[in-house]
């Protein structure tokens, strides 16, 4: 479900993948200064709450299944925002140029 403060994330997901048939590259793709810095914003917050939230499992004590796979869980998503941002952050540096 998308959320006020995700649907940008969503947009510029969108945007930035290259789909077969597309005629040139990833630098003919320009994205808004505004929609930029608001994914970042964003996922950096979300990147910290999945940060903490790991921290937390670590320091619970609990090894039991369903903290195993919540954990799985969130390093999986921290992966993908992390991977998401870093994706962001490229294409600002394209745009500047």
């Amino acid at each position: 479900m998308l959320t006020p403060n995700t649907a940008g994330i969503e947009r510029i997901t969108r945007m930035s993948k290259k789909k077969p048939g597309d005629i040139g590259n990833s630098e003919n793709i320009t994205i808004d200064q505004k929609l930029i810095d608001e994914g970042t914003a964003q996922l950096a917050s979300e990147i910290k709450v999945l940060e903490a939230w790991l921290q937390e499992l670590e320091t619970s004590g609990d090894h039991n299944a369903e903290v195993i796979a919540t954990r799985k869980s969130y390093n999986d998503m921290l992966r993908s925002r992390k991977e998401m941002l870093n994706t962001l952050e490229n294409q600002a540096k394209l745009q500047e140029i």
